[in-house]
């Protein structure tokens, strides 16, 4: 059985899947970057928890990562603003991913223009995703 951590991680991937861009999980930058987008979720970390007892019980601020990237020569700062915002309607439309989570909450993105020797530039950013769950221990 799954711990409540991968749960909750697999949930927000399932989240992400129906967006236009290619949604991976802890994969390797690939060599091409789809035309719509790409993003990957990194796993992160749980942080320490706040503890409360009787019941004992775990409360994480989880701060995983989604690396979004677009390339495009013309139009690359509309796309990745697309994308971004794709990004946060998926979210706000289940702040809870199915009651696995008290909220879900995205940071601001700090975007970056990146050139490509011989192909068009990439825009990238990392997005921090804050992910409040309660576990009743650090292991599960």
């Amino acid at each position: 059985m799954p711990t409540t951590r991968e749960t909750v991680l697999a949930a927000l991937h399932a989240r992400l899947q129906p967006l236009a861009a290619l949604t991976l999980r802890d994969e390797v930058l690939p060599e091409r970057i789809p035309a719509a987008g790409l993003i990957i979720l990194r796993d992160g970390q749980p942080g320490e928890p706040e503890v409360t007892l009787s019941p004992l019980r775990y409360h994480y601020q989880h701060r995983a990562e989604l690396e979004v990237v677009v390339q495009a020569g013309s139009g690359r700062a509309s796309a990745f603003d697309d994308l971004i915002a794709a990004i946060g309607a998926a979210l706000e439309g289940d702040r809870t991913l199915g009651g696995l989570c008290d909220w879900v909450e995205a940071e601001a993105p700090a975007s970056v223009d990146l050139p490509v020797e011989g192909a068009a530039a990439l825009k990238a950013a990392v997005i921090t995703i804050v992910l409040h769950y309660t576990t009743t221990g650090p292991l599960a």
